[in-house]
């Protein structure tokens, strides 16, 4: 059972507060989401800011029709630097995903660093391997895109 590592750097021209406030409003993850996963969040506070403690749970279609229940717990909160979140129960064995922010000159850097395990030992590898790990690069490609669209680039 192999742990999978992925990280994505984008620059926008906006402030670290500004940053800050996008990307640690739950509410806007649907957003920079492909629409066609049909994210929700079905509980926990959308519209309020992140804290440590918090629990938020989903539900996406990442894969033709199949509805699959996500929820995460933010495990660390250090504004405007980063926050943290981890699964409590969902698809995988374990998830877990660094937002990091760091100024730059004209912006900010946004780093998204996650690391994850598939269930299912020897299988779950090969899962990942066919179909996870494309779909993860489309679902983090749509959201650069559309960071792009929101907040601009540099």
């Amino acid at each position: 059972m192999g742990s999978n590592s992925l990280t994505y750097k984008q620059r926008i021209p906006v402030s670290m507060e500004d940053a800050w406030n996008f990307f640690s409003s739950p509410a806007n993850l649907a957003r920079i989401t492909p629409p066609e996963m049909m994210f929700r969040i079905t509980s926990g506070e959308g519209n309020q800011p992140i804290y440590e403690g918090m629990l938020i749970a989903y539900t996406l279609y990442p894969f033709m029709m199949l509805p699959l229940r996500w929820e995460t717990e933010i495990i660390r909160v250090e504004r405007p630097l980063l926050f943290e979140d981890s699964q409590k129960s969902g698809p995988y064995e374990s998830w877990h995903h660094l937002h990091q922010f760091r100024e730059i000159p004209g912006g900010v850097e946004m780093i998204d660093h996650v690391v994850y395990v598939m269930p299912m030992d020897f299988f779950g590898d090969i899962v990942n391997t066919l179909i996870v790990s494309r779909r993860l690069e489309e679902v983090f490609a749509y959201r650069r895109k559309k960071i792009e669209e929101i907040l601009g680039t540099l």
